[in-house]
């Protein structure tokens, strides 16, 4: 796993190593600490002991071509979890969330809560747009996903980005870090909102969302007179669903990882058990490198996200899922 700092992280390793351990298999759970040496170290080292299997969720996606040439030549299948990991064909299966799909539910939260489908050229809406970390797979497919969504209302000038900031060159936050986040937005704001109203930010993360927040406070958003712009985000994070509940970030995109991980214990399973894993994608996930004189498209199982505001904090999360016990909401 990539790092201890997000919650989300330590979630996923507990649990794909308490779904392995399950099954009479023994895990060896290490974090990176998002540092991209010392996940080559721990592979490499996993690699030597002998593991029947690796489970990467990687800190850069562009880094692990050597090692995993490695983990090839020892006979060791490779799982990317939720992170594709690019530029090596020996990427076994990659097991995510249809991401896509996620940048799409992520453009959703500003037409709705902005009510785009009724905003005019003449008084258009203002936002500002974050992405993921550069180095993830993963925040290319948020981003076009959510652009993508968004187009139209560009096109009919009823959006605006007040900054004129896009492409994910521009607009990306390394390592998803949210104090990186609030930096640029404080940025922004005194660059391009000097008497003039933000409506709205695009938000990959809740870790950026609440970075992006605290900025805006910081200037008497969400005071008397100066509400809160829409700010969306993705993870359901606690901090952010109380924050949601509270009136200040306006929604996120919950992905159970808990399902992420019991898909990636399936999958190492069959694996192990010398059986064709399940996967429902094949067509998608090129990772930039060449298998068999062709593009290789890592075969991929893909699942399903839900937009979370805070009408459904309570039915989505509490009552369908048990992802939050209601005393954890406040509820």
């Amino acid at each position: 796993m990539p790092t201890r700092s997000s919650q989300r992280w330590i979630s996923d390793g507990e649990s794909v190593k308490s779904g392995i351990e399950a099954l009479g298999y023994s895990g060896d759970l290490q974090y990176g600490d998002d540092i991209i040496e010392n996940q080559v170290a721990q592979l490499e080292n996993m690699i030597t002991k002998g593991v029947k299997a690796l489970v990467i969720a990687s800190i850069d996606g562009e880094s692990l071509t050597a090692v995993l040439e490695k983990a090839h030549e020892a006979d060791i299948p490779v799982i990317a979890y939720d992170r594709l990991i690019r530029n090596s064909p020996y990427v076994d299966y990659y097991v995510s969330f249809d991401n896509y799909k996620v940048g799409e539910q992520m453009g959703h939260i500003l037409i709705k809560g902005l009510q785009l489908d009724s905003a005019t050229a003449d008084n258009p809406e203002v936002i500002e747009v974050f992405g993921g970390s550069p180095d993830d797979n993963n925040a290319y497919f948020f981003y076009n996903g959510a652009m993508d969504v968004l187009k139209p209302y560009f096109d009919k000038n009823v959006l605006v980005i007040g900054s004129g900031q896009q492409g994910m060159d521009r607009v990306g936050t390394l390592r998803w870090d949210g104090a990186t986040a609030q930096a640029r937005m404080d940025n922004l704001l005194s660059a391009y909102y000097t008497g003039r109203t933000i409506d709205g930010v695009l938000s990959p993360y809740d870790g950026i969302s609440l970075g992006v927040i605290s900025s805006l406070k910081g200037v008497g958003y969400g005071g008397a007179g100066k509400p809160m712009p829409i700010v969306g985000g993705q993870d359901a994070e606690l901090p952010s669903i109380k924050s949601i509940l509270a009136g200040e970030q306006y929604a996120t995109v919950f992905k159970d990882t808990r399902s992420l991980a019991a898909a990636t214990v399936k999958m190492l399973q069959a694996i192990l058990e010398g059986r064709q894993p399940e996967v429902n994608n094949t067509t998608d996930y090129e990772n930039g490198s060449m298998k068999d004189g062709k593009k290789y498209i890592v075969p991929s199982m893909l699942l399903q996200s839900t937009a979370i505001y805070k009408e459904n904090v309570k039915s989505a999360l509490v009552d369908e899922t048990g992802y939050y016990k209601a005393a954890d909401l406040g509820l």
